[in-house]
């Protein structure tokens, strides 16, 4: 697959922080901002294109050789924020993941042995000399967790349809991260107080220690990513999942649990439809 294809690569949706450049030292900060100014950004798509053609190429490549100079950029408050790719990172973390997940054997029709090998071997002399690193970008595929929404609110929620002129469907939210901490901490507060504890408490737990490394300034966002190009637009346009997740948690506060019962059946088949399409021809 070429690096410029204009193929869409769908399925994968992102939870990132943008950090305002005061929270990068130098000269990693410069770099940022002159990066921001350039007026032909990249793109998600284009990332994820750069990822699959290394492992299509011969050998497979499971992670990039060098680290990524790309972001994306945004503005918070009229402040310029950046959130790196760290693509080289991100695939180091993805491969002990995928090694959790599936067996030797199926793994090495993708990625052959030596070459995860090799990867675990740079990642762990590249981690002793930067013990403290940790992505801007987290990912899953067929989904958005449902501990992702509870940082978001609906008013936040933008929507654009397709424009019928090359510009594809985006589904996003954005919000300032004392508020998705806030949300985060407010959300386990409810949960402990009123259900055991389980996957979603401690996947929020999880999140809320990752949101802890960045600036305080920084903004959250939420991407549907490639999934808005797998779903009709019918679909993205009613789709109000962080509506849903705080109407249950409000609902749990109250002690409705009928109420917080309804949402979560709401959110549930919804997502159950999105997966299942990944088993479809």
């Amino acid at each position: 697959m070429s690096v410029v294809s204009s193929v869409l690569v769908p399925y994968t949706s992102y939870l990132r922080v943008y950090e305002p450049l005061v929270a990068f030292a130098e000269p990693e900060r410069s770099h940022w901002a002159r990066y921001a100014q350039r007026e032909d950004l990249p793109t998600a798509q284009d990332e994820l294109r750069r990822s699959l053609a290394d492992l299509v190429s011969t050998p497979p490549v499971g992670v990039p050789v060098r680290e990524s100079g790309d972001a994306f950029v945004a503005e918070l408050d009229e402040v310029v924020c950046v959130c790196p790719w760290r693509t080289r990172l991100r695939g180091w973390l993805a491969l002990e993941e995928l090694e959790g997940m599936f067996p030797a054997n199926v793994l090495d029709v993708v990625l052959p042995a030596v070459v995860r090998g090799q990867a675990a071997a740079d990642h762990e002399r590249w981690q002793r000399r930067h013990p403290d690193a940790r992505p801007w970008i987290r990912t899953t595929v067929w989904q958005v967790p449902v501990r992702w929404f509870v940082l978001f609110r609906d008013e936040e929620r933008e929507y654009a349809a397709a424009d019928g002129e090359g510009a594809g469907p985006v589904l996003r939210y954005r919000t300032p991260m004392v508020e998705a901490r806030r949300r985060l901490a407010r959300a386990l507060r409810t949960l402990r107080g009123h259900v055991p504890e389980g996957p979603l408490t401690e996947g929020l737990v999880d999140v809320g220690r990752w949101l802890e490394e960045f600036h305080p300034r920084s903004l959250v966002e939420l991407d549907y990513g490639g999934l808005v190009h797998a779903l009709p637009a019918e679909r993205l346009a009613g789709d109000r999942s962080a509506a849903d997740v705080a109407e249950g948690l409000a609902a749990l506060r109250d002690g409705d649990s009928e109420g917080a019962g309804e949402a979560y059946a709401r959110l549930a088949e919804r997502w159950r439809a999105v997966r299942d399409l990944q088993f479809t021809n």
